[in-house]
């Protein structure tokens, strides 16, 4: 019998976030393998879905056969308790966690509490949660799921070739990250607004639609820092577009105060450039040691010392960039991944869910 799913996503799983980027590419992943995958949408304002989404959520999972087995992205998953729970016998349910709901950044103590409430009854309803990073792995320990019920399948990365840096006088530094809170976008411009006297221009890819306000603010930050020459904010790119960003940059930067994998930093080493990021989530197990430079999250005084190394001490850049070179060889592929996946999907299918 073929192996079949319903992949069931939040918003348009063509949204260009790494963790849409993860469920794309383990969808076709698994197709390649044989699997027979329904993609399906459960609305949009997730974590904080409106009565439409929840009306759309329930609609979709009612007319799902009996039995059937459905994997659900997190951000979503979290949100609908009561849902997951009416159907917990008659689905089989898997959360796909990139990172918990109330680890995102600037949440009120009441909203964060309210979301970890509803993500850990989501989580009792479960076969079983794939997680993309053993840190996730540990950070669901308070959530009562038990440990061999969750999976970690890490993202994969394609290769790339290595980027050739700006070649002028001044360093290209480049981030790909959303414009949310958690991405540090403003705190990254407050480090540099104290470089200024240094020669260096900043990319910035990626939506600046996700968190309007979030981008509103970061462009009067800019603007008020007298950057706004040295700070592109490109919005959101495609492959494409992204590929001469990567090429000519000279290192890359991302001052995130959580990431459940990171797999922009995963393709920035994959081109050979050194990282600067945080110590935050799974960081320290997606960059090693000798490949960048991990500061405190939230720190710009460190961050900005961080940056300062890296622009003005070229030997050490280099030694930086040689530890990302020999850390491409490293990055799981996504073949293996969408393999890895399957092979969890296969083992949860045959337990029985968490609630009684």
């Amino acid at each position: 019998m073929t192996a079949a799913c319903s992949f069931l996503v939040p918003g348009d799983i063509a949204t260009r976030t790494g963790g849409y980027g993860y469920d794309r590419r383990i969808v076709d992943g698994l197709r390649l393998l044989g699997w027979d995958v329904e993609v399906a949408s459960l609305g949009a304002g997730y974590p904080m879905p409106d009565a439409a989404a929840r009306e759309q959520a329930r609609a979709l999972a009612e007319a799902l056969p009996d039995g059937r087995l459905a994997v659900v992205d997190g951000l979503a998953f979290g949100a609908l308790p009561e849902l997951a729970g009416r159907q917990a016998r008659r689905l089989r349910w898997v959360a796909l966690v990139h990172h918990p709901l109330c680890l995102e950044t600037g949440l009120s103590p009441a909203l964060r509490q309210q979301l970890f409430d509803s993500e850990r009854r989501a989580l009792a309803c479960v076969r079983g949660v794939i997680v993309t990073s053993a840190s996730t792995a540990l950070a669901l320990a308070g959530f009562e799921v038990p440990a061999e019920r969750i999976a970690v399948v890490e993202p994969g990365t394609d290769p790339a070739p290595m980027a050739q840096g700006a070649g002028g006088a001044g360093l290209s530094l480049l981030c790909v990250a959303s414009v949310t809170p958690r991405k540090g976008h403003a705190l990254l411009v407050e480090a540099l607004a104290g470089l200024a006297h240094l020669s260096w221009v900043l990319h910035c890819a990626g939506s600046l639609d996700l968190d309007p306000a979030c981008a509103a603010a970061l462009r009067i930050s800019i603007a008020k820092a007298g950057l706004r020459d040295r700070v592109m904010l490109h919005g959101e790119l495609d492959e494409a577009a992204l590929q001469p960003l990567f090429a000519a940059a000279d290192a890359f930067v991302l001052p995130s105060f959580h990431e459940g994998y990171g797999m922009a930093l995963a393709e920035a080493l994959a081109c050979g450039l050194p990282v600067i990021s945080t110590s935050a989530g799974a960081i320290p197990d997606t960059v090693p040691a000798d490949a960048g430079v991990l500061v405190e999250a939230g720190n710009v005084d460190a961050l900005r010392q961080a940056l300062h190394h890296l622009l003005t001490d070229a030997e050490w850049r280099a030694r930086l960039a040689a530890g990302a070179s020999a850390a491409r060889d490293r990055l799981p592929c996504w073949v293996d991944a969408a393999a890895r996946f399957g092979s969890a999907l296969e083992g949860f299918v045959r337990l029985e869910p968490l609630v009684p």
